[in-house]
């Protein structure tokens, strides 16, 4: 007698489970308030200024932390593949989006940790305001370190458009995926009741 297999969890079933879920939208609400502050904070003057700077390098290292655990999370755990329905260049274009993702959600917290390290001014990191966070061993003279300093400061500047053009595109993809083409691929993501809400948006029951 033929028995019917059990069915897969749903992060193989095509839902991304729920730790992968959580970690995907702390990560990106993370990005977008760093990323903000990054391009704003140097308008400001004063304590407002250092503490906007404080909660920018307190961003970076949590996404950094962040990021370690859900490159290790998706390392040792099974998750969806992507739609049968996507074209050959759309499976390319989110596998390529994926690891430039994860390359840049690591390095760019990373730059900006080697350009703080480098600065003359030694200003010390305080995380949230409690954790004190150590500077990475730069070399000692001034010259070198403000050499440093600049070239790294370069390439975090240019790191962050990168990031935000990123995901501009990624966003873009999702919506399109969703009122467009009408599949799941932004639902897999999404959070229960973010889930009802974006089928209503597409005319579907939840």
């Amino acid at each position: 007698m033929s028995t019917t297999p059990p069915s897969p969890p749903s992060s193989q079933a095509g839902n991304y489970d729920n730790v992968a879920k959580t970690l995907h939208w702390i990560i990106a609400l993370a990005i977008v308030l760093m990323l903000a502050l990054g391009w704003i904070m140097d308008d400001f003057k004063g304590s407002l200024k250092f503490s906007a700077v404080q909660l920018h390098k307190s961003l970076g290292i949590t996404i950094l932390f962040l990021s370690l655990g859900r490159l290790g999370w998706r390392l040792t755990h099974h998750f969806p593949t992507l739609l049968k329905t996507m074209t050959l260049w759309e499976r390319r274009a989110a596998s390529s989006v994926h690891v430039l993702f994860y390359i840049l959600i690591i390095s760019m917290p990373l730059t900006g940790w080697v350009m703080v390290s480098a600065s003359p001014l030694n200003i010390p990191t305080m995380l949230y305001g409690y954790i004190p966070w150590p500077h990475l061993p730069i070399l000692p003279t001034l010259e070198n370190k403000r050499a440093i300093g600049h070239f790294f400061r370069g390439i975090h500047g240019y790191l962050a458009y990168l990031m935000a053009g990123l995901i501009v595109l990624h966003a873009g993809a999702a919506w399109k995926h969703h009122l467009v083409n009408r599949d799941d691929v932004l639902l897999r993501m999404a959070p229960g009741f973010m889930r009802q809400a974006l089928k209503k948006l597409r005319g579907q029951t939840p």
